[in-house]
């Protein structure tokens, strides 16, 4: 992880690595099925929660990211034959911050390939990185990792000022 997101997102990790325990006014996740047709379900999941908390300016950002997050998960992560195994994407808030986030079974980071931009797949990393303040990925114990992306919203966009 990055160092200087590090102190950022050290009050978002109960938030992302213990999606039970948030406030519906400070995050969100959603179980997705292990199937591409989840992605779309990204996309809603990420518009409803970001409009419920008054965030609209960032609904195209956090939404493209969320969905290369999940297809990344999808396409690397699960194990062929595991029946679809489900991957989990979370969205956190906190003061000027939003954390997206996938969880998926797989221990192994994830890698940006060098842009080929005549190719049909292999630049998903690349949007990450480019509309998001930074990104990164965390192992989880046992098995498992998160993969985030950090984005910066005003304060004066929050619902709850105290956020």
């Amino acid at each position: 992880m990055r160092t200087e997101a590090a102190t950022v997102l050290e009050p978002l990790w109960d938030g992302v690595l213990a999606p039970a325990g948030l406030a519906a006014s400070s995050g969100a996740t959603c179980e997705l099925p292990g199937r591409f047709e989840a992605v779309r379900d990204a996309r809603r999941f990420t518009r409803t929660t970001l409009q419920s908390w008054d965030l609209a300016p960032l609904f195209d950002s956090i939404e493209l990211v969320a969905s290369e997050l999940v297809t990344n998960a999808l396409r690397y992560a699960v194990p062929p034959g595991a029946g679809g195994a489900p991957v989990h994407l979370s969205l956190v808030r906190w003061t000027s911050r939003v954390v997206c986030a996938v969880r998926d079974p797989s221990a192994i980071g994830p890698v940006a390939r060098t842009p080929d931009f005549v190719a049909e797949s292999g630049r998903g990393l690349h949007l990450v990185e480019s509309y998001s303040e930074t990104w990164g990925w965390h192992p989880l114990t046992g098995a498992g990792k998160v993969v985030w992306a950090l984005f910066h919203s005003p304060v004066g966009m929050a619902e709850d000022p105290s956020l």
